[in-house]
């Protein structure tokens, strides 16, 4: 059976979505805590306000997809299809998610609550980390170099564990690189 191919369509204040390639549409105030999104093909889409904590992302192909205003606690990225993956998020809810070994250079991330965030041996360099929460996220074995975490804030990066390289920090957020070194700052 072939998966429907839905093109510049709007789909507002709906809960469940028929398995296939969704291009160009937008999701706004949509309920999707739970889904499963098995294999569903997102192109260059945008979800607004809408809810898609703990959706099941395996082999879910998000290509050039933003989300705004969202609430996407415990999503496991790594299960998605890694070909063409490319995310960007706006004032979202990303708690409890993981991207684990995940590549995602030039991600940009702003005004986002990140907390317990599993960063764990992915590629982030060039990302922004605009204004971000990034209290218990975890890097470990991360490329950030060349990442923004100028305003980034409550992140505990260890500079030993992780490719740091050219990535841009504030005065402000030195602690959280050096917390691992059991050393005081006052």
């Amino acid at each position: 059976m072939e998966k429907p191919y839905i093109v510049d369509q709007k789909f507002e204040k709906e809960s469940t979505l028929a398995m296939g390639e969704y291009e160009h549409c937008v999701f706004k105030n949509c309920q999707f805590e739970s889904a499963d999104f098995k294999n569903f093909q997102f192109v260059d889409c945008c979800f607004e306000s809408c809810n898609l904590s703990l959706v099941k992302l395996s082999g879910a192909a998000l290509q050039k997809v933003h989300f705004k205003d969202c609430k996407m606690q415990g999503l496991r990225f790594e299960a998605c299809n890694p070909f063409l993956f490319e995310v960007s998020f706006e004032s979202c809810v990303l708690n409890l998610s993981s991207f684990y070994q995940i590549k995602g250079k030039k991600t940009q991330f702003a005004g986002c609550s990140m907390h317990e965030v599993d960063f764990t041996e992915a590629d982030f360099s060039e990302a922004v980390f605009d204004d971000c929460d990034l209290a218990g996220a975890l890097f470990d074995q991360t490329n950030v170099s060349k990442a923004d975490f100028r305003s980034a804030f409550n992140y505990r990066i260890h500079p030993s564990g992780n490719q740091i390289k050219k990535a841009k920090f504030s005065q402000d957020g030195l602690a959280g690189l050096l917390q691992g070194f059991d050393i005081y700052i006052s």
